[in-house]
């Protein structure tokens, strides 16, 4: 009987249980909406309502579960996105809500962060740039807020631990969630006495730490009622969804992935990092590969964030998920430089620099097809300025990219992205990247291939190559305007 691996997915916009088979095909998947909701003990507060996901990951996986041979399923994994957590009890209950990345409550605590520790020597430590959503500022919140929460708490476990927890009832945080923390040392790949220290936690809250396919535990009975998996089941760690992409892609050493979705993350595998004032004022966030001895140097940005920004105000007419190929005509239309506009896209400033997202270059005969083809252009400067950005922190020169996400579906974005880049852009055909990634490290575990590498040899990727066009050298000049034009403000 082919095995299967079901990959639980919580996403900041979904929801999905999905079930890999060992080709990198999806053999059936269920999803559902997912949403912050407001914390009900701090007013204006945003949450992730645990209970509520689980019972919709619950209903997805009874799902999937119908839809297979049921004892074909040899593992199950989880993913989601990074930072996010909470603390429980030594009886498992939950002592506060997770708080999500999207609340705003800890930006005071990272502009003063400094008064525990300074911020060059946090990010010469962890790499982990300035960003308000870190674990960090979360965890500072709670002691100059809530200081019974952490003095009660057993552990503190992250969002996909949280999930196995209500799996197997083990408590394992898996080491590519931890690095995203802004807590650990990317020397040692383990969580920094120094920094821990400077904000008065213990190491021992953060529970066991395990790698990328070490087993967590085995789906309980209990669980097995709710989810439809067998009880017994084995249950493997994953992590950060962003790093299983990274190697669900298809991805090599120093090969650049950018993964194009609510945000865009470009990252980099590589052997090297350097975590400088320069690398710091580049946006360059270093985080822990899903194997050790690796480094995954990336810049994230809002990406079609933006592009549902505008097509909310400009493109009312049409409800969610209609209306793209008409924006897409629009920008076509528009033509390249989009008659002079230029947006900064920074619209979430979560690094609290002097420069927020502006829309310039407006005159009264501006139309939204401008307006759009602007922000493909300015999103695609961003990916140009990031890359030479992960080009000098990891010592490489990219050959080309390769694009996976939600955003990779939009050919114009593509041609755009190529033409600036002046590289190749790799599309792939398999589009669950984050599952197929996390899928390969449970297979192994589960025996049915001998590595995670093995795992990723069997999957035939059927790229797609955009190629640069002849519009590579306007854009050349276009993008140096735009850099003068976002320095400028």
């Amino acid at each position: 009987m082919e095995k299967a691996v079901l990959v639980f997915d919580c996403g900041a916009t979904n929801l999905r249980v999905i079930a890999m088979g060992p080709h990198g095909e999806i053999l059936a998947a269920r999803s559902f909406a997912s949403q912050t909701c407001n914390d009900p003990f701090h007013k204006g507060g945003r949450i992730w309502d645990l209970d509520e996901i689980w019972a919709r990951l619950c209903t997805a996986s009874k799902e999937v579960v119908s839809m297979i041979p049921r004892h074909s399923i040899a593992a199950v994994t989880t993913t989601s996105f990074g930072v996010d957590g909470s603390f429980l009890n030594s009886r498992g209950k939950l002592l506060y809500p997770v708080i999500s990345w999207q609340c705003d409550r800890t930006v005071p605590v990272m502009q003063h962060i400094g008064k525990y520790i300074s911020l060059s020597e946090l990010y010469g430590i962890s790499g982990i740039n300035a960003y308000s959503f870190n674990t960090i500022n979360k965890l500072v919140w709670f002691k100059e807020n809530l200081p019974q929460i952490p003095e009660e708490a057993e552990c503190f476990l992250f969002m996909p631990s949280l999930i196995n927890y209500k799996l197997t009832g083990a408590r394992i945080n898996d080491a590519t969630m931890l690095g995203t923390s802004m807590l650990t040392s990317l020397k040692t790949r383990a969580l920094s006495q120094e920094i821990l220290g400077s904000i008065g936690y213990r190491p021992d809250l953060f529970a066991t730490t395990g790698e990328a396919g070490d087993i967590v535990g085995h789906i309980t009975p209990g669980a097995s009622d709710q989810t439809g998996i067998p009880p017994g089941t084995m249950v493997c760690l994953a992590g950060h969804d962003t790093q299983f992409a990274v190697f669900g892609s298809g991805a090599g050493v120093d090969q650049p992935v950018l993964s194009s979705g609510t945000w865009e993350i470009l990252m980099a595998r590589s052997r090297q990092f350097s975590a400088t004032e320069t690398q710091f004022d580049s946006g360059i966030t270093t985080e822990f590969d899903s194997f050790p001895g690796l480094y995954d140097i990336g810049v994230n940005w809002l990406g079609s964030g933006i592009v549902e920004w505008i097509k909310n105000r400009f493109f009312p007419e049409y409800s969610a998920g209609e209306g793209y190929e008409v924006m897409i005509a629009e920008a076509i239309q528009a033509g390249v430089g989009a008659n002079g506009i230029f947006i900064n896209p920074d619209f979430n400033n979560f690094r609290n620099t002097a420069v927020k997202g502006q829309i310039s270059g407006l005159s009264l005969n501006s139309n939204r097809g401008e307006i759009i083809r602007a922000a493909f252009e300015a999103l695609s400067f961003q990916t140009k300025n990031a890359l030479e950005s992960l080009e000098n922190a990891g010592n490489f020169k990219a050959a080309k990219i390769i694009c996976v996400g939600g955003g990779s579906k939009n050919k114009l974005w593509n041609q755009i992205r190529a033409d600036v880049l002046n590289l190749p852009v790799d599309t792939i055909s398999q589009k669950e990247t984050t599952a197929l990634g996390a899928s390969f490290f449970a297979f192994a575990a589960a025996g049915v291939f001998v590595s995670p590498e093995e795992a990723k040899a069997a999957v035939d990727y059927h790229p797609q190559t955009t190629l640069p066009s002849e519009n590579n050298e306007q854009y050349n000049n276009l993008y140096y305007q735009w850099k003068r034009s976002i320095s400028q403000k």
